[in-house]
């Protein structure tokens, strides 16, 4: 799908030859052991000398250093020649080097829609709002000015906390207060390869509005009479609006490179927080060379929270990313909100679309305009690139716009950079009926796939064809959701089946939350009475819902761990949409590999009634069985592990996940499953198993009750897939059938612990 923002993902530049050969940014992993054997005095120093040994010319070392990493990983991000590389390749303490990439980025009405409100017995009056916890966001940056982050009425900083608040342009240390309590930034992967374009700020201010919007959705204040152009008013909060924030500002208006991720996340780590929220990712990387999979690691070890956006590539199967099993990986779903901009056009059909433009404006009347749709020759105008339009052809006319390769605001830009006066975005079969919304510089609509196909067709057959907008305001409750968004990506995990991915699905289309104003000449907001918020879609919007979420049951829970705190989110989730039906992708019914265990309920995930919890030893064990060599594991643990004493130790393991991802191979009927829960509900409970069996397969769960006498006990239990007949159903890419496996609290049945069940046939 395309980004609409201004941030794309581009092919590294190279910077200018030194000594004949280039620079490229590198990161270098080393064996955390490595300096108790030497007689360096620090980390900093130890990482100078592998620099020091590889040069090939007479730079300072540190001129080349750009991190020293020491808690998310242990190692340090370089610039090196390629004859430099090999040189360090063959120095020991060496584990892997990795070049650096660029990733892209991946609500005044959201929390209601996921049933939060302040009354009592609720889950942000339960959770205190989220007081206590501290979520990190690591994105754009933020807009310190934003009512969203105001501080009356917050506790003080935690203890813990050991962050900063630092300065750049624009920017300075009373920026920070009680609820954004900590703002770095990290440019030195993105300077290393591009440089800082206006007006971007050197600082953690935000200016693409990116990190502002998703920070003030995982932990935003209430702000009342939010809107935007009228549409949606309502009073704004985040998830857990009682949380501290912290911002890490790693993306850039060329995107966001690894080695300022991994900087970001081991200085998180030491700074104290609870939560990293991180919307952004790419494409299904193996573990070991996935710096996000590397540094999540670590922070799990030290008891955080990574939640992550699964990315938009969908809805093509296999094209989720962020798979690590220590991560919650987030799809995105739709609200029952819609913003209706209906063309009427010259013979009297109507076209449903949505957008948002000023409905006082004097062009949001519905004045009727010439239509044009150059769909000859240059298929550049069809998706109005820019300079592609001819001004002679579209002036004072509404231009139709295929949806696709660049933004779709952009694409308005352009349209009224031609002349044309107003726009209608035209959904292509990718799309189909998929419905983000956007702030438009004229009047404008997005329409489905099969309202362009009509359109076309009147275009077509008419030497005059005419058409008009009409704003139709926000209406809330006319239709179904949750649904799974056409963009989202989607299961099974390319590099790590075993693992069914995403975990869950959030709100994530037409979300509205803050955004940055404009500054005066004094560097300053020009009027900090006017309150600014935008709508933006994507899993980055459904990402930090439930980064937001995780807070408030760390909120309640402090004790527990990510594992738990993702277990509660997951194994609650809600398969049917509001109307009690099952939860659509398009119009079919959604499966596991589109929305994982479901969608997000915050109030039941507060108290899930049992868990499955996972040690860290326990994703090594995992790792493996998935046939991982020792050098990869160590890369992203940093543990010597021994395979095959370590399996041999541990016959019929099976990671304790909240979900079952049962894998046939050729010739194979039957796996087993060993899954430990623990009670963090009442004593003296007990759990029935209700089964709803994948088709063509035969389950056996032993026990079938489960007594737990005391809280915090934990007890296990065993499942049998037996394969009777292999089911033709998916895409040609993945064949699978589906069910679930339900622990149901017998006293009460309102604690219904579930999880999803994929299973997949390989003919190979």
């Amino acid at each position: 799908m395309e980004s609409n923002s201004k941030i794309q993902l581009f092919f590294l530049f190279t910077l200018p030859l030194i000594n004949a050969e280039t620079l490229r940014t590198y990161i270098v992993q080393l064996h955390p052991h490595g300096i108790t054997s030497s007689s360096f005095t620090s980390k900093l120093k130890w990482h100078l000398s592998f620099i020091h040994q590889t040069l090939s010319s007479d730079d300072d070392p540190s001129s080349r250093l750009l991190y020293s990493y020491r808690s998310a990983m242990d190692g340090f991000a370089a610039q090196l020649t390629e004859s430099e590389l090999e040189c360090l390749k063959s120095l020991p303490d060496v584990i892997s080097i990795r070049p650096d990439t660029m990733l892209p980025l991946q609500t005044t009405y959201s929390y209601k829609f996921l049933g939060l409100n302040p009354a009592r017995e609720n889950a942000w009056y339960q959770s205190g709002f989220g007081r206590g916890t501290i979520i990190g966001v690591l994105d754009t940056g933020v807009w310190p000015e934003s009512p969203s982050f105001n501080d009356q009425g917050m506790p003080p900083v935690p203890k813990k906390w050991k962050g900063i608040c630092q300065a750049g342009k624009a920017f300075n240390s009373s920026n920070c207060n009680r609820k954004l309590i900590g703002a770095r930034y990290f440019t030195k992967g993105h300077s290393s390869v591009s440089p800082f374009r206006i007006p971007e700020y050197l600082s953690p201010r935000d200016s693409s509005g990116h990190g502002t919007h998703t920070s003030s959705t995982a932990g935003g204040v209430p702000v009342p009479l939010a809107s935007v152009f009228g549409y949606a008013s309502g009073v704004a909060r985040g998830m857990a609006p009682g949380a501290h924030i912290a911002v890490y500002k790693v993306c850039w208006f060329n995107g966001c490179y690894n080695s300022d991720i991994m900087a970001a996340m081991d200085v998180a780590i030491r700074d104290g927080v609870d939560i990293l929220s991180l919307s952004l990712g790419g494409f299904s990387t193996p573990l070991y060379d996935d710096n996000i999979a590397i540094g999540s690691f670590r922070a799990m070890e030290h008891g955080i929270s990574v939640i992550c956006a699964a990315g938009n590539n969908g809805p093509t199967a296999m094209s989720v990313a962020n798979e690590a099993p220590w991560i919650a990986t987030i799809g995105a779903s739709t609200l029952d909100r819609k913003f209706p901009a209906t063309v009427r056009m010259g013979n009297g059909q109507m076209l449903y679309g949505e957008s948002m433009y000023p409905l006082n404006h004097p062009m949001s009347n519905g004045k009727e305009l010439e239509l044009v749709y150059l769909s000859e020759g240059d298929t550049e105008s069809q998706f109005c690139l820019r300079g592609s339009l001819p001004r002679d052809k579209v002036k004072g006319k509404m231009v139709v716009c295929d949806r696709g390769v660049n933004g779709r605001a952009e694409k308005g830009q352009v349209v009224k950079e031609a002349g044309g006066v107003a726009m209608i975005l035209a959904n292509t079969e990718i799309n189909l009926g998929e419905d983000s919304v956007d702030v438009h510089v004229l009047p404008a609509t997005l329409i489905g796939f099969d309202e362009a196909v009509t359109l076309k067709d009147y275009i077509n057959s008419t030497r005059r064809p005419l058409a008009r907008i009409e704003f139709g305001g926000t209406v809330i409750g006319k239709s179904r959701a949750p649904a799974v968004a056409r963009f989202s990506a989607r299961g099974p995990s390319y590099t790590n089946p075993s693992i069914l991915k995403p975990d869950v699905i959030a709100p994530g289309v037409n979300i509205i939350a803050a955004w940055p104003q404009n500054l005066g000449p004094t560097g300053l907001p020009e009027d900090s009475r006017r309150v600014n918020f935008s709508v933006m879609s994507g899993t980055s919007m459904a990402c930090p819902h439930v980064s937001g979420i995780a807070a408030l049951i760390r909120s309640v829970h402090p004790s527990w761990s990510p594992a738990a705190i993702k277990s509660a989110i997951m194994t609650t989730a809600e398969v049917t949409d509001h109307t009690g039906r099952p939860i659509l992708d398009e119009n079919q019914p959604a499966g596991v590999f589109d929305m994982g265990a479901g969608h997000v309920n915050p109030q039941r995930a507060l108290n899930p009634g049992l868990v499955y919890d996972i040690r860290p030893d326990d994703y090594i064990i995992h790792l493996c069985s998935l046939g991982y060599t020792k050098s990869e594991i160590f890369s992203i643990t940093h543990r010597n592990v021994s395979c095959n004493g370590v399996l041999k130790m541990n016959r019929g393991f099976s990671l304790n996940y909240p979900s079952f991802s049962v894998i046939f191979k050729a010739g194979e009927r039957r796996k087993m499953f060993i899954r430990r829960l623990t009670n963090v509900g009442n004593a003296n409970s007990v759990y029935s198993v209700e089964v709803k069996a994948p088709e063509g397969v035969k389950v056996i769960v032993k026990p079938k009750r489960l007594v737990f006498k005391q809280v915090n006990q934990s007890l296990a239990y065993r499942v049998w897939f037996i394969s009777r007949k292999r089911v033709k159903k998916g895409d040609g890419l993945v064949t699978y059938a589906e069910g679930n496996l339900t622990w149901v609290h017998s006293q009460n049945g309102s604690n219904r612990v579930r999880s999803p069940v994929a299973v997949t046939w390989k003919s190979k």
